[in-house]
């Protein structure tokens, strides 16, 4: 298996192509590997940075996620009495907002790394979240769920990574009932050149360099920054999520596309 930490990819001259829909599997960041070597690896960037992943949000974004995923808990309106599912759910940031929009929400977390799943689980203890949360690990890709259990799918910062994406979308519709709703918030594509330039600048050169002296991990950072660049653009992922069998696809760029929330109803 290929090693995650191996020494970071230099920011690239000019940023490679997105892959063709389908074919994100082959590539870790921007290095292409065998598909079936991307979970472990993924695996491996989250379990080396659980303990310090929050802290990084906050400087990596100077506190701006926090506005995103008020915004996007906003969208998902949950409701008492629902079945929620989080998926990619890791440290609990999603979770907490929907319990607390709807404290008598049922809400679950799925996350594909025991160690993020912990760290969520122990924040929701030392805060007295003790119930209504259940925490569990599994893969976005073979959700361990029943087929139309869940009102609302929600995923955020975690699409980009999973090996197949349309398998994860397939995965989603499955588990939500008629009429249930699909949220992502995910890294986009952005749309103002002038913040794209700005932004890439940043992310190529000073998150990884951030990620080595917070973290102590430079490279699973170097593997965050470019496997946004291989994230498909929004009106793409939006004939996805549509050619998964949801309907009323819609995206609404944040910070001038740096994020995006996506969303669809399951039919």
């Amino acid at each position: 298996m290929t090693d995650a930490r191996q020494t970071p990819t230099a920011a690239p001259q000019g940023i490679p192509p997105r892959p063709p829909a389908g074919e994100e599997g082959r590539f870790f960041g921007f290095r292409e590997i065998d598909p079936t070597e991307k979970a472990p690896l993924v695996q491996g960037v989250f379990g080396s940075v659980a303990g310090k992943y929050d802290l990084m949000n906050d400087l990596m974004s100077m506190g701006i996620h926090r506005l995103w995923k008020d915004a996007f808990v906003d969208l998902v309106r949950p409701r008492e009495g629902e079945a929620l599912l989080d998926v990619a759910g890791g440290t609990g940031d999603i979770a907490f907002r929907l319990k607390k929009r709807a404290p008598g929400a049922n809400v679950t977390v799925c996350d594909l790394t025991l160690s993020m799943v912990r760290v969520g689980r122990d924040r929701g203890i030392d805060d007295g979240v003790l119930t209504g949360i259940d925490w569990t690990v599994g893969n976005a890709e073979d959700l361990p769920f029943p087929s139309r259990s869940m009102d609302a799918y929600t995923i955020a910062f975690g699409l980009r990574n999973v090996t197949r994406i349309d398998k994860a979308l397939a995965e989603a519709r499955r588990v939500l009932k008629p009429g249930g709703r699909f949220f992502c918030l995910e890294f986009s594509h952005v749309v103002i050149p002038v913040v794209r330039e700005i932004y890439d600048s940043y992310s190529f050169h000073l998150l990884p360099r951030l990620g080595g002296m917070v973290a102590g991990d430079r490279s699973s950072y170097q593997y965050l920054v470019e496997s946004i660049r291989r994230f498909p653009e929004q009106q793409a992922l939006c004939a996805r999520i549509e050619a998964a069998g949801f309907t009323g696809a819609k995206a609404r760029n944040l910070s001038g596309g740096i994020a995006c929330i996506h969303s669809g109803w399951r039919v």
